[in-house]
């Protein structure tokens, strides 16, 4: 099982793991971070699963689609690192990746 590891808003470092297929979202949620709210359950929606992904892993990620792009300039914190963790699917190969949860 691929791990994923997930800094806070407070700055908070945490190992977790979760299962390949899922998406990245939904492996921080089911991880109990409570400040991730996914509001729309991973349709692409509303960007409050908005996370910064560490440099080294960002030429790993899926291509950043249009509405995923659209999503993120509503947000105040957008930074060129920024991804909708809804529209990363979590494998094998992005066991490490590093990631903090954005301001809301």
């Amino acid at each position: 099982m691929p791990g994923l590891i997930v800094v806070t808003r407070e700055g908070e470092e945490r190992a977790v793991r979760g299962e390949a297929g899922l998406s990245v979202m939904e492996v921080i949620r089911d991880n109990g971070f409570d400040e991730l709210l996914a509001l729309c359950g991973g349709c692409c929606a509303c960007a409050t699963c908005h996370v910064h992904v560490d440099e080294d892993w960002l030429a790993r990620l899926p291509i950043l689609e249009s509405d995923e792009d659209d999503l993120l300039d509503m947000s105040d914190f957008r930074q060129a690192n920024s991804r909708l963790s809804c529209q990363i699917s979590f494998e094998e190969s992005l066991d490490g990746l590093r990631l903090t949860i954005a301001p809301e």
